[in-house]
């Protein structure tokens, strides 16, 4: 992706608003980050909406038995993507034009959607359709949030990175949200069919936004620049190193990535417990899955968005959060009551958004330019590593363990990895000059 066209309007528009001494919000400033942000929330939202409906049809409806392995197996498919094709993933955000990369990813989920529509009208609904389905807009997702992230720089001028990473971040949270408010419910009326044809509506939409927005040169990443003609390829740029000197030449990113990677096993598995713990703990329905995942979604967004000020060193506030999260994972273990539930979930989340906005900003600054397409694919794949372990594990160990035993293994397993992250040093320590 390359950054926006500067438009008369816009410049006078910014000149109005330094003359009042006041700056409109960077989506509002910048047209072009605008509209990508809300495809990308767009996009998001129907993955995230998609994965709590159909968790919850698998637990609530489909599968008598061994629901939580059906659960996990569900979303280890949906996170499979992003690890396996992480070197196809760098190759082609690095290679081809973003906003056809991004443009196409859409254009294609949209499709895959559509089609289990159409599928899912039938009487009976082979499971196998919809976990083929689920790794197919898994895997348009992995090409489009690393190329979005990897032009946070080139969309904004330097002052505005943080503040767009955390629109960007944000895209997860309202996703998040969105799926919580809509995903169990919709299952719960409409089935997957309905599910389905609420995603490719969203698909396309972003689909069209993007294509309706110009880019600029990759070379004129942070300054004004003509705009790139649509479906061109990037800009020659220097020359990227493989990927496995990225993280090799970054050692003090690296191990903060290898302690988030450890954090995911015990964080993404609330993915596979809340519908499993809905069901056996609360006996409740889709209302109640809505309202647990509205919880976290809330409190994600509320962190993207207050993330860079919480105070002190990345990791030593990454660590207090860490620990946080655990506390509040772990809670429901111990107290089955639903608004304590919510609220710990909301406390959570937050933790999650904060340390998303806090780090993924300090690595927009300490990897070199060249090197973005490659770490952020890399990235992902490293985080996301743990992912389908995670459904796997959690999923199978529902079908035998209470999900309140769950929830404590959860907290309990996040504490090495805050303990870990407190006790990293400074960039300057060990990562070298940014």
């Amino acid at each position: 992706m390359t950054a926006t066209s500067v438009t008369a309007s816009e410049t006078q528009d910014a000149g109005v608003a330094g003359a009042e001494g006041r700056r409109a919000p960077l989506i509002l400033r910048n047209r072009t980050f605008g509209a990508v942000w809300l495809g990308q929330v767009l996009t998001q939202a129907a993955v995230r909406m998609f994965q709590v409906g159909v968790s919850w049809w698998l637990v609530a409806y489909a599968v008598r038995d061994a629901r939580g392995l059906a659960s996990g197996l569900f979303m280890a498919a949906c996170t499979l993507p992003a690890v396996v094709l992480a070197p196809v993933v760098a190759a082609t955000v690095g290679r081809f034009a973003h906003r056809s990369v991004l443009r196409t990813g859409a254009a294609v989920a949209g499709a895959v959607a559509g089609a289990l529509a159409v599928c899912a009208q039938g009487e009976h609904l082979p499971l196998v359709a919809v976990y083929a389905a689920a790794l197919a807009l898994a895997t348009c997702q992995a090409f489009f949030d690393p190329c979005l992230t990897t032009s946070v720089p080139e969309l904004v001028d330097d002052v505005d990175i943080e503040t767009a990473t955390g629109f960007e971040l944000s895209t997860q949270s309202l996703a998040g949200l969105g799926g919580a408010l809509l995903g169990a419910l919709i299952v719960d009326r409409a089935g997957v069919a309905g599910l389905a044809a609420g995603c490719a509506v969203a698909y396309l939409g972003a689909a069209v936004l993007i294509a309706g927005v110009r880019f600029r040169a990759a070379a004129a990443a942070g300054t004004p620049s003509t705009t790139e003609p649509a479906g061109t390829t990037e800009e020659a740029a220097p020359q990227r190193r493989p990927l496995r000197r990225i993280l090799g030449e970054l050692p003090y990113v690296r191990a903060i990535l290898l302690c988030f990677t450890a954090a995911n096993l015990f964080t993404t598995a609330v993915f596979v417990v809340i519908p499993l713990y809905t069901r056996s703990v609360l006996a409740g329905g889709g209302g109640t899955v809505a309202l647990l995942e509205a919880s976290l979604g809330t409190g994600a967004l509320v962190g993207a968005f207050t993330g860079a000020r919480v105070p002190g060193r990345p990791t030593v506030a990454g660590a207090y959060c860490l620990g946080l999260m655990a506390l509040a994972l772990a809670l429901p273990g111990l107290v089955a009551d639903r608004p304590v539930i919510a609220g710990c979930l909301g406390v959570a989340g937050w933790c999650a958004g904060a340390v998303s906005v806090r780090f993924v900003a300090l690595f927009q600054r300490l990897v070199p330019t060249a090197d973005k397409p490659g770490f952020f694919a890399v990235m992902q794949a490293v985080l996301g590593a743990s992912l389908p372990v995670a459904s796997l594990v959690f999923g199978l160990a529902g079908d035998f363990l209470s999900p309140r035993t769950l929830c404590l293994a959860q907290g309990v397993g996040l504490l090495p990895a805050a303990c870990a992250l407190a006790l990293l040093g400074g960039p300057r320590t060990s990562a070298g000059k940014r």
